[in-house]
């Protein structure tokens, strides 16, 4: 039986973890504020409170103790994200940020963009979180930094990075559903330079993606290499390369896939008021698909961006350009197979004394699309050492893809005269953070034009895609943790209403609310832990007949350092064994509508040795 947790208790469940909070707060409001440092939110490193943003950073140490089975189990119900997917292992995942659509979220590694410019979407599920060091979720139109697409926001992922010295690893993983996994890798600092290699090979049976049906595999081999050098007067240099590959299995086929992503950098502080950067990157999504509906689908992505940042004192302007390619090939027919877009863009950050103004703004000029001018402002005011208020507002837009645009299948045709979706969001946020815990609020409402919708003809069922519907998106983000002792604390609670302003009905695959709540106990050799995760319903279809009901699941974990560089972990997830789904599949034979189900309980144990010198 599926969990449907009501919103009242959710608040509860929030209320419970601050109260701990509350009491160290009292102590605490005489020391430094804890306010990490995030790259995302802006051009170049800011604290949280400087970015003006809502932001979850996922640390290192997090990623090892959560034990996540895939990328999208370090985003399950953070504040504002739902994640969507048609099962477990490798399946097709949707990551909804804010309301926006699944192709309304940039991923971003280390910087270079992944996505499929086909289908519109990032291939969130073929990410090893094993080669994965730090998460940064922006959470807001960040459209006037990023161009198209950063609708919902921006998730990056840093890959790993060496440390001082040298040092190595070696990570087996084994459990249910025969899954075995290897991790190794080797990485070290000398000196202003540095270099790291690593890989991971894994393989699983899967489990069954609907009710009676076959178990369906997920094969990875991904890989890491990175090499950088700092200068002596500022500034450095870097290569970074990776490559995940493999196969996975769905009802009706599988699909043979190869991500890679190259980004080479140069920095150089050309004077003490001058700092310049320029980035080339690559990326490829290339997946071939058997069964049922063969196909392939290849992209190819090129950019270059150079940015310039100016000091004049405590205020900072960035300047900036770039030009990014997409090409595209596939078994279907295409009317354009390329496009460029060119853009400048501009940020400045005005700093008087308690209060900061930041002011951005982009214009891309897309050859499919034409020009999209996009700007964003922000108000921040801190009232004292822990407590800060900021304001914003911010336009965004999403591209159409090449599906969209150009596309030719029998009962289906792209539309080339189709127009970018364009949004609005303003935001309200509060925030206080002390020695040892923190807590954040924020209030947002994105109005969305020119949705591009599929349409088609009752008589002839010949389809295409129009601009012709808009959306509102309104929601409540609270998010606290805290730190103390051996404890560490993190939860997350979400309400979003998502509505199509045309039709009254809510926007599909998104769930109203959703809470996550992670709670360590650390000592000296061990540490155990648990996740709560609770989702409430939602419907699979814009027009709202298909209701998928919430559910709740319970992780616990274990990790044991028993020898000098040698540690154990365990984990159960899914402890209550809830057979839930977030999305529906049509039978290929009889195009029923079935369930497409989350892996039930599950074990997993890992050995791993780590070596420093």
């Amino acid at each position: 039986m599926s969990l449907r947790p009501s919103f009242p208790a959710l608040v509860a469940a929030a209320s419970l973890l601050t109260l701990p909070a509350l009491a160290l707060g009292q102590s605490d409001n005489d020391t430094e504020a804890l306010d990490p440092i995030v790259v995302t939110a802006t051009l170049g490193p800011k604290t949280v409170g400087e970015s003006l943003s809502s932001v979850t950073v996922i640390e290192k140490d997090d990623i090892r103790r959560q034990q996540p089975a895939e990328f999208r189990d370090l985003l399950d119900a953070q504040p504002g994200v739902n994640v969507v997917s048609d099962g477990s292992y490798g399946k097709t995942t949707s990551v909804f940020l804010r309301g926006a659509g699944s192709s309304g979220t940039i991923l971003l590694l280390d910087g270079i963009r992944l996505r499929s410019a086909t289908a519109g979407i990032p291939p969130w599920q073929f990410l090893p979180p094993e080669l994965m060091e730090r998460v940064e979720l922006v959470r807001g139109a960040k459209s006037s930094l990023y161009g198209a697409d950063a609708v919902g926001g921006v998730i990056q992922a840093f890959t790993l990075e060496p440390e001082a010295g040298r040092q190595g690893w070696v990570d087996q993983t084994g459990g249910s559903h025969e899954t075995l996994k290897t991790t190794a890798g080797v990485a070290g600092r000398e000196g202003e330079s540095a270099f790291l290699a690593g890989g991971i090979y894994s393989d699983t049976e899967g489990t069954n993606l609907r009710t009676g049906g076959e178990d369906k595999g997920f094969r990875n081999a991904g890989g890491l290499a990175k090499v950088s050098h700092e200068f002596d007067q500022g500034g450095g240099a870097g290569l970074t390369v990776f490559q995940s590959e493999g196969n996975t299995e769905f009802e009706g086929g599988d699909t043979d896939f190869q991500i890679r992503a190259m980004g080479l950098y140069l920095e150089a502080v050309a004077s003490d008021y001058w700092r310049t950067r320029i980035q080339f990157s690559e990326s490829r999504d290339e997946q071939e698909t058997f069964g049922s509906y063969p196909s392939v689908f290849n992209t190819l992505y090129r950019s270059a961006r150079w940015e310039n940042t100016l000091t004049a004192g405590v205020h900072e302007f960035v300047i900036g350009s770039e030009v990014m390619v997409d090409e595209v090939e596939g078994t279907s027919q295409f009317t354009e197979d390329s496009r460029t877009n060119s853009a400048v863009f501009g940020q400045a950050r005005l700093n008087y004394d308690a209060t900061d103004l930041m002011l951005s703004a982009r214009l891309d000029d897309n050859e499919a699309y034409g020009k999209e001018e996009t700007g964003g402002i922000a108000l921040g005011h801190q009232f004292d050492r822990t407590h800060r208020l900021r304001l914003s507002y911010a336009t965004s837009f999403r591209a159409p893809t090449f599906n969209d645009l150009y596309l030719t299948v029998p009962f289906y045709t792209g539309n080339p005269n189709l127009e970018p979706e364009e949004g609005q969001m303003v935001e309200a946020g509060v925030s206080g953070r002390y020695d040892q815990w923190f807590w954040d609020i924020a209030v947002y409402q994105n109005d969305v034009e020119d949705l591009i919708t599929f349409v088609s003809d009752p008589v002839t069922f010949e389809g295409t895609v129009e601009n012709v519907e808009s959306a509102r998106i309104r929601g409540v983000e609270l998010s606290s943790g805290f730190e103390a002792g051996s404890w560490d604390v993190n939860a997350a609670l979400t309400w979003a209403d998502s509505e199509n302003r045309d039709t009254g009905t809510r926007l599909p695959r998104r769930a109203e609310k959703n809470l996550r709540l992670d709670v360590d106990r650390l000592f000296d050799q061990w540490s155990v832990g648990a996740s709560f995760i609770a989702e409430s319903d939602r419907y699979n279809d814009a027009a709202n007949k298909s209701l998928l009901p919430g559910y709740g699941t319970v992780d616990v974990r274990a990790a044991w350092n028993f020898l000098p560089g040698w540690s154990a972990r365990f984990k159960v997830d899914n402890v209550l064994d809830r057979r839930y789904a977030t999305s529906l599949g049509n039978d290929s034979v009889t195009f029923e509508p079935f369930d497409y189900l989350a892996a039930g309980r599950t074990y997993m144990a890992s050995v791993r040795y780590d070596f420093r010198q």
